[in-house]
């Protein structure tokens, strides 16, 4: 709109995000890198005697439809020396996950690094993951509703979806088919999630998203998660 003032956010290429939120935010990440910060250093060991240099994998998302930003995390994957890494990991990519970097995704601790992230600003807590700038360029109408929330470690989509990503891209046996997979059956239902959730995001919800992924190998409780399935699928 012509002449409206813009956030200090939507000045540094954030999307915005409550004051409450970003106050929890600071608090819980900060709290949680007392013992993450001892926990990353045992890892990024671990991850240079097992697998090698670097140990800390660098990946360029957006924030916002025009913010880019570093994301952390531990490698989990060789190092691919033919080109850079492009597109998501499925069945193409299976070969390349260590048997450490299997460990570290089934526990989701190869994210740790991202509660820097958080502590920046570049991500919340909850939020719709961060996509890459080729997932943006593709589908500019969509990612700039998704993107009106601020990216996160996990988020509705996380929780009821990645399972089923995960086995939809396991079958993939190219880069070619794995990125057709994603675009055509993964973006846009994610995608519906996310939109939910900025129309019912809530510090409750947030909190109770955080639970159920810190518990994600346990039953899932609570009917309030079954009311949100209920009404994802009528989307």
């Amino acid at each position: 709109m012509p002449g409206r003032i813009r956030s200090s956010d939507e000045r540094a290429g954030h999307s915005r995000v409550p004051p409450v939120k970003r106050a929890f935010d600071v608090c819980f990440s900060a709290l949680l890198l007392i013992p993450g910060l001892p926990l990353m250093a045992v890892l990024w060991v671990l991850v240079r005697l097992r697998d090698g240099s670097p140990a800390i994998y660098p990946a360029q998302r957006m924030k916002s439809p025009e913010g880019l930003f570093t994301l952390w995390k531990f490698r989990t994957m060789q190092i691919d020396r033919s080109g850079p890494e492009v597109g998501v990991s499925g069945g193409d990519k299976q070969h390349r996950i260590t048997p450490l970097g299997r460990k570290l995704r089934r526990t989701r601790l190869d994210e740790l690094p991202q509660l820097i992230n958080v502590l920046k600003g570049d991500m919340s807590f909850v939020g719709p993951r961060p996509p890459a700038r080729r997932y943006v360029k593709l589908f500019p109408e969509l990612y700039s509703e998704v993107l009106r929330c601020r990216t996160g470690i996990t988020g509705l989509a996380t929780v009821m979806f990645h399972s089923h990503e995960e086995m939809l891209l396991r079958d993939c046996a190219t880069g070619e088919e794995t990125e057709a997979v994603y675009i055509r059956r993964c973006i846009p239902r994610k995608a519906r999630l996310d939109l939910i959730y900025r129309q019912n995001q809530s510090l409750g919800l947030d909190l109770y998203l955080i639970y159920l992924t810190a518990g994600k190998l346990l039953p899932l409780p609570g009917r309030r998660l079954n009311r949100l399935k209920a009404k994802a699928r009528r989307v």
